[in-house]
């Protein structure tokens, strides 16, 4: 009886959770979310329209391989099948009693070397073109970070720009409050990657942490970012407009959280986005040695914590589940100073990443920020030069 009882007990549990899930399906099916252009589509079957001459030959590729596959499996199955009816004992069929035939043994060694050849002279053709990223008109660095991507434009049009990109932080919101919303939903970053229409863009990929991998399905680029390594890889759109991805390497507990937002523009307005990013640069160049007063650096500091912080802390500072609240945190309220800075610095092994990426000042500024703000009104300033030296 009780193991009945038991048994029933689990059944309904079941039936709640399956009744729960499907409701949530049907909550999610009826925001009607649309195809989002360069990026995923509803009930999405082929893959991603291509944008890119290597994209189209990998889905050509694609096509043809299975096709051939298709017409293997037919060929297989209908002779089995056959021979299953037209031999059956039923009709007085006997097997026929040999040992071995030299010509099927030769047939079926050379039919598939030659099936396997056909497939693979394409396949070679369009693996050497991917790996060729010589005579690039532009090279951007994709650094990949716990939970971002860090872009430095080395050589081209906008030499010397470098930039975080990270996901939106009303993305976030609507993920922890359980509200999807939107057809680019955690795929809206606060600063895309852009880059020019018709011209080669040789994308160097590393990382600063664990491996990550930098994937937009749209120009048929999938390329690993391994600490301590570089690779590359390379595209050139035809087209304008914006184009998503998405960390394809399990990166740890965010990992759903660190989208690709390419922008490809028109060869004039990228020369516009390339000035304005180099006058925004020269305003925000900051002398490493100028001393700072609470007000400024507080201010300075609030959009740097909205930038980098307040996803995983929360614009409230209290953090959540394993991620730690920073209001009325003792590192954070804490007289030595130099404790909070080595952690933004060099991270933490709970999961705390670390922030090196940033400037000087843009760490003093948060880090002076979070010590005088919320609840907590330490009156403590941390120097661009205090940053700088615990670097050293």
């Amino acid at each position: 009886m009780k193991t009945m009882k038991a048994l029933w007990s689990t059944l309904g549990r079941l039936g709640l959770s399956l009744a729960a899930t499907i409701a949530t399906g049907a909550a999610m099916a009826g925001q009607a979310v649309k195809d989002l252009p360069g990026g995923p589509a509803v009930n999405q079957f082929d893959l991603h329209p291509p944008v890119t001459a290597i994209a189209v030959e990998q889905r050509w590729l694609h096509n043809f391989m299975l096709v051939i596959c298709l017409v293997i499996f037919i060929g297989v199955f209908s002779v089995m099948f056959y021979s299953i009816f037209k031999h059956r004992k039923s009709k007085g069929a006997k097997a026929a009693n040999f040992h071995e035939s030299t010509t099927v043994e030769i047939i079926w060694t050379i039919v598939p070397f030659i099936i396997v050849i056909f497939m693979a002279l394409p396949a070679t053709k369009a693996v050497v073109a991917m790996k060729d990223t010589s005579a690039a008109d532009l090279t951007i660095k994709a650094t990949g970070i716990q939970w971002k991507w860090g872009y430095d434009y080395l050589k081209g049009e906008g030499e010397g720009i470098s930039f975080l990109s990270t996901l939106d932080v009303t993305q976030r919101e609507m993920s922890d409050a359980g509200t999807p919303s939107g057809d680019d939903y955690l795929l809206r970053v606060d600063n895309p990657l852009v880059v020019p229409v018709n011209k080669k863009v040789r994308i160097v990929t590393t990382a600063s942490d664990v491996i990550h991998a930098w994937m937009v399905p749209a120009f048929g680029v999938k390329q690993d970012a391994i600490p301590g390594f570089v690779r590359d890889t390379w595209f050139r759109a035809d087209k304008v407009g914006d184009f998503y991805g998405q960390c394809a390497e399990l990166c740890g507990k965010e990992h759903a959280y660190m989208p690709i937002h390419v922008k490809v523009l028109s060869t004039e307005d990228y020369s516009r986005w390339v000035d304005g990013e180099r006058k925004k640069l020269a305003a925000k160049a900051d002398d490493p040695n100028k001393v700072w007063v609470l007000p400024e650096l507080v201010a300075r500091g609030e959009k740097v914590y909205n930038a980098n912080c307040a996803a995983c802390h929360q614009a409230s500072g209290k953090g959540g589940g394993p991620i730690k609240a920073l209001d009325g945190s003792p590192v954070v309220l804490d007289a030595d100073k130099g404790k909070a800075l080595q952690i933004v610095l060099h991270g933490t092994a709970s999961g705390m990443p670390a922030w090196k990426q940033l400037s000087d000042t843009e760490l003093a500024a948060v880090l002076t920020f979070a010590k005088n703000h919320w609840s907590n009104s330490t009156g403590q300033i941390v120097q661009p030069t205090d940053v700088a030296a615990a670097r050293k």
